[in-house]
């Protein structure tokens, strides 16, 4: 009989069905990082969101046949240490595919109609007090005939363009960084920045893709260019962004995710001299969390667990 252990329960909002075999069910709410082997131990199916499971914590885990992600995202997983135990790691596909595209054209129109500072001036009475009957005290821009470089091709990428295209947008998928050859339908990843109004990243957190945005990146953007980044907060280097956002390397960035979370108080994106511009909109990790995505997500995730009983493990990482 499986024993199954989901570790970080409260992480999303919807209705888990248990999976139609034999097994153990023990939850959770919410786990420290410290309590992970312990609430492990004897488990044969884990389920994590976000915490860390290491090739020390892998090793100290005999039972464990089975790691289920809770999410898109395996970087806090160690695949080749799951690979050299044998242990299956499945994640979750596609369930974002219309939130998270959403989120950032809500980020992006934010940005693009300067719906912070408008907001705030209809707050302080500069509406009420202006002599004619609107007030564009700051510019607008649209989003048709704008240049929006991707860099991430897979379902949230290209959900991302679907929705660009519908804008009247230019679409450019950016090419590998470090890529030897520039492959059909994919633009070299340097003049895919420089040419951009708008970037948009859609990729993995690896070893490669690290700070993939740094202060050269950045300094290599047009100024009038907007950054928006809802997929890992470590693939750009938040120091460097700082700095372009403060000297106007580049003009404003939306995100939704930072390089610790949730974070410290103390972190540079959350000081109040930034958060005060309305060029720099930061949201805490939601763009994938619609209800109607979450519930995607639970049901999927019973269906890896129910696939990997049956022999035919799928959305398989390791």
């Amino acid at each position: 009989m499986q024993r199954i252990v989901y570790l970080e329960r409260e992480s999303i909002v919807a209705d888990v069905r248990r999976p139609a075999f034999p097994h153990v069910w023990i939850e959770h709410a919410m786990t420290r990082q410290s309590e992970v082997r312990e609430r492990l131990n004897g488990a044969t199916i884990a389920i994590v969101n976000k915490l860390c499971i290491d090739a020390g914590l892998i090793a100290g885990l005999p039972a464990l046949q089975m790691i289920a992600v809770a999410a898109t995202g395996t970087n806090n997983v160690d695949l080749d240490a799951c690979r050299e135990r044998g242990i299956v790691v499945s994640n979750i596909a596609g369930y974002a595919e219309q939130t998270v595209p959403e989120h950032v054209f809500a980020l992006l129109l934010a940005l693009a109609r300067n719906l912070p500072a408008y907001g705030k001036a209809v707050g302080s009475g500069a509406w009420q007090r202006s002599t004619q009957f609107c007030f564009f005290a700051y510019p607008i821009r649209d989003l048709h005939g704008a240049t929006l470089t991707v860099i991430g091709k897979g379902c949230l990428g290209s959900g991302v363009a679907r929705l660009a295209e519908a804008f009247g947008m230019r679409v450019l998928f950016s090419e590998r960084k470090r890529a030897d050859g520039v492959r059909a339908g994919y633009t070299p990843f340097a003049e895919a920045l420089r040419v951009a109004d708008v970037v948009s990243l859609h990729c993995p957190l690896t070893s490669e893709t690290r700070n993939l945005i740094g202060e050269a990146e950045l300094r290599a953007m047009r100024r009038s260019a907007w950054l928006i980044n809802t997929a890992r907060g470590g693939l750009v280097d938040e120091a460097a962004l700082v700095c372009a956002l403060r000297e106007g390397w580049i003009a404003g960035a939306g995100f939704d995710v930072l390089t610790v979370e949730p974070p410290p108080d103390e972190h540079p994106l959350l000081a109040p001299e930034l958060l005060a511009l309305p060029n720099f909109l930061l949201t805490p990790h939601v763009a994938w969390a619609s209800r109607p995505a979450m519930q995607r997500l639970a049901d999927q995730l019973t269906a890896n667990l129910e696939a990997f009983a049956r022999g035919v493990p799928q959305n398989r990482v390791a």
